[in-house]
């Protein structure tokens, strides 16, 4: 059961991996979906959108052909739109909040007609905003991820001068590599950034790592204001024996891989075993299948009704032929010569809710044992506790402590998006970098 890379040929990867949710072919069909919505007062889709994108008000726009002025509705809201649309989880969002779905019919297709605006607007890069005249304040972000873009071109409008400090080599940050190649590509990420650059004023220092090759006090020095969009990163380990043997990956690094090295490099076994059912395990799962793997199963301590993940992420899963244990935590990985070999688990049982409310898995006594050859730990993330400690900044086991200003306990300094709420969906990063960025302007006097 080795475990190894270029398992498929350059035509099965491409297939495995094409898109999977088509775009529309032409206005026509778009317009048959928008003409479709009721345009509801008070919408409930748009009030269950993190950003308020005025959703029957892009929509309309659509059925009356004013492609321009759709995009502009829906950008104005959220500079991250396109890529939003085709990562948002909708179906716990706008589209489950559709009243179609009160009927009993299918609901519009929201994020789709989303997309269908906003890569048009890529695609002829479109200048709908701009740039106020120079107030000659400058403001430092930390990482180019949805918090920190979004709150740089909210600055940007507004006249401020903007350096982002990102520690990898591109920017987008979860987009562009942390989420399933089937769903986003990175060359579409790419092209999502710079169009967000395009308004101009902001620049992009590439592989600047905080608390490596930046300090937060040199960025205080040089800048009016810091914000934070920092992120979370940091893999949670499972504290269990033969956590270190050859064959044993996180999901974090693993999609990663995929998304910087290429589908043919990265390995995969024959068998995997994926701990964890949130959005990341099944993106992990599911591309482990995609790249070869005859067996996929995802191991989950709790039952299906527990599941962090949506239905329709689960479906994704189980169309690619996953497999799925429920009420069963990971105890020890078994090895050879230093290699995966067995994944024993426990089996568990419902107890009593836990703090979120959830009920608390418990240990039966009983164990039961998995062949696997690979093992990818999606068991969650973690802040960067040691790195928020450092610069004495208020934190709760890492996740920053903002104030209703989104302030920091440190003066000038912001936060925002998965660094403070501990990670949440990319669309909720980027309103906080709308309310970051509203708040350094209260904070800079520009408003």
């Amino acid at each position: 059961m080795p475990v190894k890379n270029n398992r498929l040929t350059n035509e099965q990867y491409e297939a495995n991996f094409s898109d999977i949710h088509p775009p529309y072919e032409s206005i026509t069909a778009a317009k048959v979906d928008a003409n479709r919505c009721l345009f509801c007062y008070d919408a409930p889709c748009m009030k269950s959108c993190p950003t308020s994108i005025d959703v029957p008000k892009f929509i309309k726009q659509i059925a009356t052909e004013n492609i321009k002025g759709s995009a502009k509705t829906i950008f104005s809201s959220n500079i991250m739109g396109a890529g939003c649309s085709k990562v948002c989880p909708v179906e716990k969002l706008c589209e489950g909040a559709c009243v179609y779905n009160l009927l009993e019919e299918e609901p519009i297709p929201i994020a789709k007609l989303q997309r269908y605006s906003t890569e048009i607007a890529m695609k002829e890069n479109w200048q709908l905003f701009q740039r106020k005249t120079s107030t000659g304040k400058k403001v430092a972000i930390v990482g180019a991820g949805p918090a920190g873009l979004s709150c740089a071109h909210v600055l940007s409008k507004e006249g401020v001068e903007v350096t982002i400090y990102e520690k990898e080599s591109k920017g987008g940050g979860l987009m562009t590599y942390g989420i399933a190649a089937y769903k986003v590509t990175p060359q579409f990420c790419e092209e999502e950034v710079n169009y967000i650059l395009s308004i101009g004023g902001i620049e992009i220092k590439y592989n600047q790592e905080l608390g490596k090759d930046i300090t937060l006090s040199q960025l205080k020095k040089e800048y009016d204001a810091v914000y934070l969009g920092i992120g979370v990163g940091v893999a949670r380990q499972l504290e269990i024996p033969g956590e270190k043997l050859e064959g044993v990956t996180d999901a974090i690094q693993f999609i990663y891989d995929i998304r910087t090295k290429g589908y043919p490099a990265v390995p995969v076994g024959d068998k995997v075993a994926v701990i964890g059912m949130g959005m990341t395990a099944i993106d992990a799962a599911t591309q482990a299948k995609r790249l070869g793997a005859k067996e996929v199963t995802l191991v989950y301590r709790r039952t299906e009704a527990e599941k962090p993940c949506t239905d329709v992420e689960l479906d994704i899963a189980k169309t690619d032929g996953c497999e799925i244990i429920w009420l069963a935590a990971p105890k020890k990985i078994k090895g050879t010569l230093g290699k995966v070999k067995q994944l024993v688990c426990s089996v568990m049982k419902l107890g009593e809710p836990d703090a979120s409310g959830r009920r608390s898995p418990v240990d039966t006594g009983e164990t039961f044992t998995l062949d696997v050859d690979m093992v990818i730990k999606a068991a969650g993330q973690v802040p960067f506790e040691k790195l928020v400690k450092k610069y004495n900044l208020d934190n709760k086991n890492g996740k920053l402590l903002i104030n209703e200003n989104c302030a920091t306990n440190s003066k000038g300094v912001f936060a925002g998006g998965d660094a403070v709420n501990g990670g949440k969906e990319v669309v909720d990063a980027v309103e906080a970098g709308k309310k970051g960025a509203a708040a350094i302007l209260k904070y800079l006097d520009l408003c």
